[in-house]
């Protein structure tokens, strides 16, 4: 029997990486005979990178950049070893989780460390980037990153606009002339998950603001601003930047990403799939495991689990899904081609106790999974 292992990352808990080898485990137990194929998979957020660094036999290089409030810390990128990619997540340099919940201001917040995170991948030879958007603490769509990367943004009194998303109501005119010219020969591939627009109900601010400190006054500034530079980006470019599907992702990078470096905003799981040749391996397999942290509704809006099952599909494979936990909800996911779904948690716990001990429920999940199939064999032999 051919099984492939396609899980996404449990956060908080265990890399996608650390998944996979926990659930060959515990089929190794009923199993192990199988033939086991490990593909952790990402859909362009956190953990993109270490996925497929690991999957390439890459490295992480480690670099100083500025975090969303201006302070040095160290971010990485990964350089994937079976090519000249690069893999940028924007949460490595400007991620809401580096900034202190109180200290959260998206009028301020600057996505500059993207930018510097770009430049140091140009700087080891890449000009092919694959660049996950998500979790970032800005909301200044991508003008500090295009700053970094030395485009202006000039005010009406000739001199460069502040930092951060709220400044961008006193912008006048952007000079690309800086630009760092080795981005003319640059390839980017934005895994972008989200369809919301830059600007209006559904888009950055409305959407993204608040849980990055926006108050309903500030999202109607940011917004405000947001749409006053969004134009400048559509005329820069002869793009519909403000509506365009995806260009709110990110506190608005993929609007920047789309004017001013010509990338291609496509489904964060596409890219990892390619990437990692996943069909390829599916092709070959008799059964499919996937999974992610939490299995529910909202798994079936581009999550991986969901891509992975849609590939699966193609071949008449069955597909197992194993999460950290579920909710009611969670029967959307049978409709988009994940026949079963088995959560990890098996008597009332605190969400502590459960990440605790995430690693033993996986493993004792994946075993007892692997018995049912056992028994099921028995049975239809019998």
């Amino acid at each position: 029997m051919n099984i492939v292992i396609a899980p996404d990352s449990y956060k908080e808990s265990l890399t996608a990486i650390e998944v996979a080898d926990i659930i060959e485990a515990g089929f190794k137990e009923i199993f192990p005979d199988a033939k086991y194929m490990k593909v952790p998979i990402a859909d362009g957020g956190e953990g993109t990178a270490l996925t497929l660094v690991a999957a390439t036999h890459g490295q992480l290089i480690y670099t100083q950049v500025a975090n969303a409030l201006g302070h040095r810390v160290e971010a990485s990128f990964g350089a994937l070893g079976d090519s000249n990619v690069c893999v940028i997540e924007v949460a490595a340099a400007v991620g809401l989780d580096l900034i202190p919940v109180k200290k959260r201001n998206p009028k301020t917040a600057c996505s500059f460390g993207v930018g510097e995170l770009i430049i140091a991948a140009l700087d080891t030879g890449c000009r092919n980037m694959i660049i996950g958007l998500g979790g970032s603490a800005t909301n200044d769509g991508g003008a500090g990153m295009l700053r970094a990367l030395g485009v202006k943004f000039i005010g009406s009194d000739g001199l460069e606009i502040a930092a951060g998303g709220a400044a961008l109501k006193s912008l006048t005119r952007i000079d690309i002339t800086g630009i760092d010219t080795r981005l003319r020969e640059t390839k980017f591939r934005v895994a972008c998950d989200v369809d919301n627009p830059l600007i209006g109900k559904n888009g950055a601010s409305a959407v993204f603001g608040p849980q990055k400190g926006a108050s309903s006054e500030d999202v109607a500034l940011l917004d405000s601003a947001l749409e006053h530079y969004g134009t400048f980006l559509s005329k820069q470019s002869g793009k519909d930047v403000l509506h365009f599907a995806g260009a709110g992702a990110a506190g608005g990078l993929g609007a920047a990403f789309l004017a001013i470096l010509d990338a291609q905003l496509l489904s964060g799981f596409q890219i990892v799939a390619e990437a990692t040749e996943l069909e390829r391996h599916i092709a070959k397999a008799d059964l499919v495991v996937t999974g992610e942290g939490r299995m529910d509704g909202q798994t079936i809006y581009g999550k991986a689990p969901i891509g992975v099952a849609k590939l699966s599909k193609k071949y008449g494979l069955p597909v197992i899904g194993i999460a950290g936990s579920t909710s009611h909800d969670v029967k959307a996911v049978y409709a988009e081609g994940i026949d079963a779904v088995f959560s990890t948690i098996t008597h009332p716990c605190t969400l502590s106790d459960a990440l605790e001990n995430a690693a033993q429920n996986l493993r004792t999940t994946a075993r007892n999974i692997a018995a049912i199939l056992a028994m099921t064999d028995q049975v239809r032999r019998q």
